[in-house]
Protein backbone atom coordinates (compact mmCIF):
# COMPACT_ATOMS: atom_id res chain seq x y z
CA UNK A 1 0.00 0.00 0.00
CA UNK A 2 0.91 3.72 -1.06
CA UNK A 3 2.37 5.00 2.11
CA UNK A 4 0.91 8.44 1.62
CA UNK A 5 -2.46 6.53 1.35
CA UNK A 6 -2.06 4.73 4.82
CA UNK A 7 -1.11 8.11 6.30
CA UNK A 8 -4.42 9.74 4.47
CA UNK A 9 -6.82 7.04 5.83
CA UNK A 10 -6.57 7.77 9.13
CA UNK A 11 -7.51 11.63 8.62
CA UNK A 12 -10.05 11.33 6.23
CA UNK A 13 -12.01 8.85 8.76
CA UNK A 14 -11.80 10.88 11.45
CA UNK A 15 -12.93 14.09 9.08
CA UNK A 16 -15.76 11.86 8.15
CA UNK A 17 -16.62 11.38 11.96
CA UNK A 18 -17.00 14.67 12.68
CA UNK A 19 -18.87 15.08 9.99
CA UNK A 20 -21.13 12.88 11.12
CA UNK A 21 -21.50 13.81 14.59
CA UNK A 22 -22.42 17.08 13.66
CA UNK A 23 -25.52 16.51 11.98
CA UNK A 24 -28.00 15.28 14.37
CA UNK A 25 -27.03 19.07 15.74
CA UNK A 26 -27.69 20.70 12.68
CA UNK A 27 -30.79 19.00 12.39
CA UNK A 28 -31.29 20.27 15.66
CA UNK A 29 -30.78 23.95 14.96
CA UNK A 30 -32.51 23.74 11.60
CA UNK A 31 -35.26 22.33 13.05
CA UNK A 32 -35.40 25.07 16.06
CA UNK A 33 -35.27 28.06 13.95
CA UNK A 34 -37.76 26.36 11.33
CA UNK A 35 -40.68 26.03 13.88
CA UNK A 36 -39.61 29.42 15.79
CA UNK A 37 -40.79 31.08 12.28
CA UNK A 38 -43.78 28.77 10.52
CA UNK A 39 -47.03 29.47 10.86
CA UNK A 40 -48.76 28.73 14.55
CA UNK A 41 -51.22 26.12 12.58
CA UNK A 42 -47.14 24.27 11.53
CA UNK A 43 -45.37 21.96 13.89
CA UNK A 44 -41.94 20.52 13.09
CA UNK A 45 -41.04 19.79 16.71
CA UNK A 46 -41.88 15.84 15.88
CA UNK A 47 -39.27 15.86 13.07
CA UNK A 48 -36.58 16.51 16.62
CA UNK A 49 -37.00 12.82 17.42
CA UNK A 50 -34.53 11.78 14.39
CA UNK A 51 -31.61 13.51 15.96
CA UNK A 52 -31.16 11.00 18.94
CA UNK A 53 -32.45 8.00 16.99
CA UNK A 54 -29.62 8.86 14.45
CA UNK A 55 -27.00 9.11 16.95
CA UNK A 56 -27.76 5.83 18.07
CA UNK A 57 -27.24 4.07 15.37
CA UNK A 58 -23.31 5.22 15.72
CA UNK A 59 -22.27 6.83 18.71
CA UNK A 60 -22.72 4.94 21.95
CA UNK A 61 -25.02 5.81 24.96
CA UNK A 62 -23.80 8.68 26.78
CA UNK A 63 -23.23 10.63 23.39
CA UNK A 64 -27.06 9.40 22.00
CA UNK A 65 -28.31 10.73 25.43
CA UNK A 66 -26.47 13.70 25.22
CA UNK A 67 -28.32 14.77 22.14
CA UNK A 68 -31.70 13.98 23.24
CA UNK A 69 -30.78 16.10 26.19
CA UNK A 70 -30.08 19.13 23.49
CA UNK A 71 -33.26 18.13 21.32
CA UNK A 72 -35.19 17.99 24.56
CA UNK A 73 -34.11 21.46 25.20
CA UNK A 74 -34.43 22.72 21.53
CA UNK A 75 -38.16 21.62 21.98
CA UNK A 76 -38.67 23.80 25.18
CA UNK A 77 -37.33 26.93 23.51
CA UNK A 78 -39.77 26.13 20.52
CA UNK A 79 -42.28 26.50 23.11
CA UNK A 80 -41.47 29.18 25.07
CA UNK A 81 -40.69 30.81 21.95
CA UNK A 82 -44.15 29.70 20.20
CA UNK A 83 -47.27 29.56 22.93
CA UNK A 84 -45.57 28.06 26.50
CA UNK A 85 -44.10 24.88 28.38
CA UNK A 86 -47.22 24.16 29.79
CA UNK A 87 -49.27 23.94 26.29
CA UNK A 88 -50.44 20.76 25.61
CA UNK A 89 -49.28 20.53 22.14
CA UNK A 90 -46.00 21.05 23.41
CA UNK A 91 -45.93 19.37 26.43
CA UNK A 92 -46.88 16.35 24.63
CA UNK A 93 -43.90 16.79 22.05
CA UNK A 94 -41.34 16.94 24.84
CA UNK A 95 -42.83 14.17 26.87
CA UNK A 96 -42.42 12.04 23.61
CA UNK A 97 -39.02 13.73 22.68
CA UNK A 98 -37.90 12.28 26.48
CA UNK A 99 -39.52 8.93 25.94
CA UNK A 100 -37.90 7.84 22.60
CA UNK A 101 -34.38 9.43 23.57
CA UNK A 102 -34.29 7.09 26.59
CA UNK A 103 -35.46 4.56 24.20
CA UNK A 104 -32.55 4.50 21.57
CA UNK A 105 -30.23 5.61 24.45
CA UNK A 106 -30.77 2.34 25.79
CA UNK A 107 -30.41 0.54 22.44
CA UNK A 108 -27.39 2.02 21.84
CA UNK A 109 -25.94 1.00 25.49
CA UNK A 110 -26.75 -2.61 23.44
CA UNK A 111 -25.39 -2.01 20.64
CA UNK A 112 -22.14 -1.19 21.90
CA UNK A 113 -21.66 -3.89 23.92
CA UNK A 114 -22.32 -6.46 21.38
CA UNK A 115 -19.70 -4.40 18.96
CA UNK A 116 -17.18 -5.27 22.41
CA UNK A 117 -18.30 -8.57 22.44
CA UNK A 118 -17.40 -8.87 18.56
CA UNK A 119 -14.21 -7.27 19.34
CA UNK A 120 -12.84 -9.40 21.54
CA UNK A 121 -13.86 -12.53 19.32
CA UNK A 122 -11.86 -11.06 16.57
CA UNK A 123 -9.89 -10.73 18.34
CA UNK A 124 -9.79 -14.78 19.42
CA UNK A 125 -10.00 -15.18 15.84
CA UNK A 126 -6.77 -13.40 14.48
CA UNK A 127 -5.00 -15.35 17.60
CA UNK A 128 -6.43 -18.40 16.52
CA UNK A 129 -5.15 -17.63 13.20
CA UNK A 130 -1.54 -17.13 13.92
CA UNK A 131 -1.23 -20.83 16.11
CA UNK A 132 -3.34 -22.05 13.21
CA UNK A 133 -2.27 -20.38 9.78
CA UNK A 134 1.52 -19.73 10.86
CA UNK A 135 3.30 -17.56 7.93
CA UNK A 136 5.39 -18.60 6.19
CA UNK A 137 9.78 -18.28 6.13
CA UNK A 138 10.65 -15.81 3.94
CA UNK A 139 13.81 -17.47 3.26
CA UNK A 140 14.27 -21.63 3.48
CA UNK A 141 17.49 -22.70 1.65
CA UNK A 142 18.12 -21.46 -1.87
CA UNK A 143 14.23 -20.40 -1.88
CA UNK A 144 12.65 -16.85 -1.77
CA UNK A 145 8.61 -17.09 -0.53
CA UNK A 146 5.85 -15.20 -0.17
CA UNK A 147 2.41 -15.93 1.12
CA UNK A 148 -0.78 -14.67 1.36
CA UNK A 149 -3.80 -15.28 3.08
CA UNK A 150 -7.63 -13.52 1.29
CA UNK A 151 -10.27 -14.64 3.43
CA UNK A 152 -13.87 -14.02 1.62
CA UNK A 153 -15.06 -12.67 4.93
CA UNK A 154 -13.21 -9.81 6.17
CA UNK A 155 -14.62 -10.38 9.05
CA UNK A 156 -13.58 -13.67 9.79
CA UNK A 157 -9.93 -13.37 8.57
CA UNK A 158 -9.98 -17.48 8.66
CA UNK A 159 -11.34 -20.96 7.22
CA UNK A 160 -10.21 -24.04 5.41
CA UNK A 161 -7.27 -22.44 2.86
CA UNK A 162 -3.97 -23.64 4.37
CA UNK A 163 -0.30 -23.52 3.70
CA UNK A 164 3.20 -24.91 5.59
CA UNK A 165 6.76 -25.14 5.17
CA UNK A 166 9.15 -27.47 6.90
CA UNK A 167 12.97 -27.82 6.32
CA UNK A 168 14.46 -31.35 5.56
CA UNK A 169 18.56 -32.24 5.39
CA UNK A 170 18.32 -31.95 1.73
CA UNK A 171 15.53 -29.42 1.14
CA UNK A 172 12.42 -27.83 1.57
CA UNK A 173 8.95 -29.11 1.85
CA UNK A 174 6.02 -27.22 0.98
CA UNK A 175 1.98 -27.97 1.25
CA UNK A 176 -0.77 -25.88 0.03
CA UNK A 177 -4.42 -27.71 0.11
CA UNK A 178 -7.92 -26.26 1.18
CA UNK A 179 -10.34 -27.84 2.98
CA UNK A 180 -13.91 -29.04 2.59
CA UNK A 181 -16.73 -26.45 3.30
CA UNK A 182 -16.43 -23.41 5.15
CA UNK A 183 -16.79 -22.35 8.99
CA UNK A 184 -15.40 -24.88 11.59
CA UNK A 185 -15.68 -28.32 10.35
CA UNK A 186 -13.59 -26.60 7.56
CA UNK A 187 -11.20 -24.79 10.27
CA UNK A 188 -10.78 -28.42 12.06
CA UNK A 189 -9.80 -30.66 9.01
CA UNK A 190 -7.19 -28.16 8.17
CA UNK A 191 -5.80 -27.94 11.85
CA UNK A 192 -5.43 -31.49 11.80
CA UNK A 193 -3.42 -31.23 8.61
CA UNK A 194 -1.55 -28.58 9.36
CA UNK A 195 -0.71 -30.17 12.75
CA UNK A 196 0.46 -33.72 10.28
CA UNK A 197 2.46 -31.94 8.31
CA UNK A 198 4.48 -29.74 10.69
CA UNK A 199 4.86 -32.80 12.93
CA UNK A 200 5.91 -35.51 9.70
CA UNK A 201 7.85 -33.37 6.72
CA UNK A 202 10.59 -32.72 8.19
CA UNK A 203 11.73 -36.40 9.22
CA UNK A 204 9.66 -38.84 6.40
CA UNK A 205 11.83 -40.12 3.85
CA UNK A 206 9.59 -39.97 0.62
CA UNK A 207 6.60 -37.63 -0.31
CA UNK A 208 4.16 -40.97 -0.83
CA UNK A 209 4.79 -41.95 3.17
CA UNK A 210 3.82 -38.17 3.91
CA UNK A 211 0.62 -38.36 1.92
CA UNK A 212 0.22 -41.26 4.01
CA UNK A 213 0.80 -39.74 7.06
CA UNK A 214 -1.82 -36.80 6.40
CA UNK A 215 -4.40 -39.19 5.23
CA UNK A 216 -4.48 -41.17 8.39
CA UNK A 217 -4.64 -37.76 9.97
CA UNK A 218 -8.36 -36.67 8.52
CA UNK A 219 -8.89 -40.38 8.43
CA UNK A 220 -9.07 -40.32 12.14
CA UNK A 221 -10.97 -37.16 12.73
CA UNK A 222 -13.70 -38.84 10.44
CA UNK A 223 -13.39 -41.90 12.61
CA UNK A 224 -14.14 -39.47 16.02
CA UNK A 225 -17.38 -38.12 14.22
CA UNK A 226 -18.62 -41.42 12.97
CA UNK A 227 -18.19 -42.37 17.28
CA UNK A 228 -19.79 -39.29 17.92
CA UNK A 229 -22.99 -39.87 15.87
CA UNK A 230 -23.22 -43.21 17.17
CA UNK A 231 -22.53 -42.52 20.54
CA UNK A 232 -25.49 -39.61 19.91
CA UNK A 233 -27.82 -42.22 18.67
CA UNK A 234 -28.23 -40.83 15.26
CA UNK A 235 -29.63 -43.71 12.99
CA UNK A 236 -29.42 -42.09 9.83
CA UNK A 237 -26.18 -40.11 10.66
CA UNK A 238 -24.68 -42.25 7.21
CA UNK A 239 -27.26 -40.83 5.30
CA UNK A 240 -26.66 -37.00 6.20
CA UNK A 241 -23.10 -36.73 7.16
CA UNK A 242 -21.04 -35.43 4.97
CA UNK A 243 -17.62 -36.31 4.08
CA UNK A 244 -14.66 -34.24 5.26
CA UNK A 245 -12.04 -33.95 2.89
CA UNK A 246 -9.41 -31.81 1.87
CA UNK A 247 -7.70 -30.85 -1.39
CA UNK A 248 -3.81 -30.74 -1.01
CA UNK A 249 -0.71 -30.56 -3.19
CA UNK A 250 2.52 -31.52 -1.18
CA UNK A 251 5.96 -30.22 -2.87
CA UNK A 252 9.34 -30.95 -2.28
CA UNK A 253 12.27 -28.61 -3.47
CA UNK A 254 16.07 -30.36 -3.20
CA UNK A 255 18.63 -27.45 -2.32
CA UNK A 256 21.10 -28.79 -4.75
CA UNK A 257 18.97 -30.01 -7.95
CA UNK A 258 16.90 -27.85 -9.85
CA UNK A 259 13.61 -29.60 -9.72
CA UNK A 260 10.44 -29.84 -7.80
CA UNK A 261 9.06 -33.34 -7.05
CA UNK A 262 4.99 -32.94 -6.00
CA UNK A 263 2.32 -35.10 -4.84
CA UNK A 264 -1.00 -33.96 -5.95
CA UNK A 265 -4.21 -35.08 -3.87
CA UNK A 266 -6.83 -32.97 -6.59
CA UNK A 267 -5.87 -29.87 -6.09
CA UNK A 268 -5.54 -27.67 -8.84
CA UNK A 269 -1.98 -27.98 -10.55
CA UNK A 270 1.13 -25.40 -9.40
CA UNK A 271 1.66 -22.63 -12.17
CA UNK A 272 5.35 -21.81 -12.98
CA UNK A 273 6.51 -18.45 -14.49
CA UNK A 274 9.75 -19.10 -16.42
CA UNK A 275 10.96 -16.71 -18.86
CA UNK A 276 7.52 -15.17 -19.50
CA UNK A 277 6.02 -17.97 -19.75
CA UNK A 278 3.41 -19.73 -17.53
CA UNK A 279 3.41 -23.29 -17.62
CA UNK A 280 0.87 -25.77 -15.54
CA UNK A 281 2.51 -28.72 -13.41
CA UNK A 282 -0.20 -30.68 -14.11
CA UNK A 283 0.18 -34.64 -12.41
CA UNK A 284 0.23 -37.44 -14.79
CA UNK A 285 -2.07 -39.73 -11.89
CA UNK A 286 -3.61 -36.93 -9.53
CA UNK A 287 -4.55 -39.30 -6.21
CA UNK A 288 -7.87 -38.52 -4.47
CA UNK A 289 -7.85 -35.91 -1.89
CA UNK A 290 -7.03 -36.32 1.51
CA UNK A 291 -9.68 -38.55 3.54
CA UNK A 292 -11.84 -39.99 0.78
CA UNK A 293 -9.59 -43.20 0.21
CA UNK A 294 -11.01 -45.22 2.03
CA UNK A 295 -14.31 -44.14 1.20
CA UNK A 296 -14.29 -44.65 -2.77
CA UNK A 297 -15.74 -47.61 -4.18
CA UNK A 298 -13.53 -50.33 -4.53
CA UNK A 299 -14.15 -50.50 -8.17
CA UNK A 300 -12.49 -46.97 -8.48
CA UNK A 301 -9.16 -49.02 -8.31
CA UNK A 302 -7.50 -45.92 -6.62
CA UNK A 303 -4.51 -45.39 -7.78
CA UNK A 304 -1.02 -45.31 -5.27
CA UNK A 305 0.32 -42.19 -4.38
CA UNK A 306 2.37 -40.60 -7.89
CA UNK A 307 5.35 -37.79 -7.27
CA UNK A 308 6.23 -35.73 -10.51
CA UNK A 309 9.29 -34.46 -10.94
CA UNK A 310 9.67 -30.79 -12.95
CA UNK A 311 12.49 -28.55 -13.62
CA UNK A 312 12.57 -25.75 -11.54
CA UNK A 313 15.96 -23.95 -11.72
CA UNK A 314 17.01 -20.41 -10.98
CA UNK A 315 14.84 -17.70 -11.64
CA UNK A 316 11.88 -19.89 -11.75
CA UNK A 317 8.82 -18.63 -9.63
CA UNK A 318 6.12 -20.94 -8.89
CA UNK A 319 2.72 -20.01 -7.71
CA UNK A 320 0.46 -22.85 -5.47
CA UNK A 321 -2.83 -21.22 -5.14
CA UNK A 322 -6.27 -22.53 -4.08
CA UNK A 323 -9.86 -22.72 -5.70
CA UNK A 324 -11.09 -19.50 -4.45
CA UNK A 325 -8.76 -17.83 -6.51
CA UNK A 326 -9.52 -19.40 -9.99
CA UNK A 327 -13.27 -19.30 -8.99
CA UNK A 328 -13.42 -15.67 -8.61
CA UNK A 329 -15.98 -14.10 -10.87
CA UNK A 330 -16.62 -10.81 -12.31
CA UNK A 331 -20.04 -8.56 -13.30
CA UNK A 332 -20.54 -11.12 -16.08
CA UNK A 333 -19.93 -14.40 -13.71
CA UNK A 334 -16.99 -15.57 -15.86
CA UNK A 335 -14.24 -17.03 -13.51
CA UNK A 336 -10.76 -15.35 -12.81
CA UNK A 337 -8.06 -16.37 -15.48
CA UNK A 338 -4.81 -16.76 -13.31
CA UNK A 339 -3.25 -18.27 -16.12
CA UNK A 340 -3.81 -15.29 -18.50
CA UNK A 341 -3.23 -12.99 -15.87
CA UNK A 342 0.44 -14.21 -14.90
CA UNK A 343 1.29 -14.02 -18.65
CA UNK A 344 1.35 -10.17 -18.11
CA UNK A 345 3.77 -9.81 -14.86
CA UNK A 346 7.25 -9.25 -15.98
CA UNK A 347 8.83 -9.03 -12.59
CA UNK A 348 10.36 -11.74 -10.40
CA UNK A 349 10.03 -10.84 -7.07
CA UNK A 350 7.68 -13.37 -5.31
CA UNK A 351 6.07 -10.22 -2.75
CA UNK A 352 5.69 -8.24 -5.69
CA UNK A 353 3.87 -10.98 -7.52
CA UNK A 354 1.45 -11.53 -4.84
CA UNK A 355 0.76 -7.75 -4.11
CA UNK A 356 -0.26 -7.80 -7.74
CA UNK A 357 -2.37 -10.97 -7.83
CA UNK A 358 -4.06 -9.54 -4.71
CA UNK A 359 -4.76 -5.97 -6.69
CA UNK A 360 -6.01 -7.82 -9.57
CA UNK A 361 -7.87 -10.23 -8.34
CA UNK A 362 -9.75 -8.17 -5.79
CA UNK A 363 -10.55 -5.72 -8.82
CA UNK A 364 -11.72 -8.23 -10.68
CA UNK A 365 -14.07 -9.66 -8.57
CA UNK A 366 -15.31 -5.88 -7.51
CA UNK A 367 -14.24 -6.14 -4.14
CA UNK A 368 -15.35 -9.14 -2.77
CA UNK A 369 -14.05 -12.74 -3.13
CA UNK A 370 -16.94 -15.82 -3.29
CA UNK A 371 -14.35 -17.61 -1.44
CA UNK A 372 -11.32 -18.06 0.46
CA UNK A 373 -8.26 -17.93 -1.43
CA UNK A 374 -4.92 -18.75 -0.02
CA UNK A 375 -1.61 -17.91 -2.64
CA UNK A 376 2.52 -18.97 -2.30
CA UNK A 377 5.06 -17.92 -4.38
CA UNK A 378 8.26 -19.48 -4.11
CA UNK A 379 11.50 -18.36 -6.17
CA UNK A 380 14.64 -20.53 -6.69
CA UNK A 381 17.78 -18.14 -6.30
CA UNK A 382 21.61 -19.25 -6.79
CA UNK A 383 22.93 -21.04 -3.85
CA UNK A 384 25.53 -18.27 -2.68
CA UNK A 385 23.04 -15.37 -2.98
CA UNK A 386 21.52 -14.05 0.70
Amino acid sequence: MDPRRRDLTPRLSRRGGRLLLAAPFVLIATVTVVDILSPPEVHLGPFLVAAPAVTASFAGPRMTAFVGAVAVLAQSVVAVARTSLTDLNHTYQIVALILISVIVTFFAHLRERDEGKVSKLRSIVHTAQGVVLRPLPRRAGPLRIASVYLAADEEAQMGGDLYAAARTPSGTRLLIGDARGKGLDAISEASLVLGAFRVTAGRTAELPELIGQLEAGVGSAQGRGEADEAGSGRADGADDAEEAFVTAVVLEFPDHEPVVRLANCGHPPPLCLRQGRVLALDAVDASPPLGLADVLPPASAVPEVTVDTFPFDVGDVLLLYTDGVIEARDHSRAFYPLSERLTTWAGDDPDALLRHLCDDLRAYAGGHLGDDAALVAVERLAQDTR
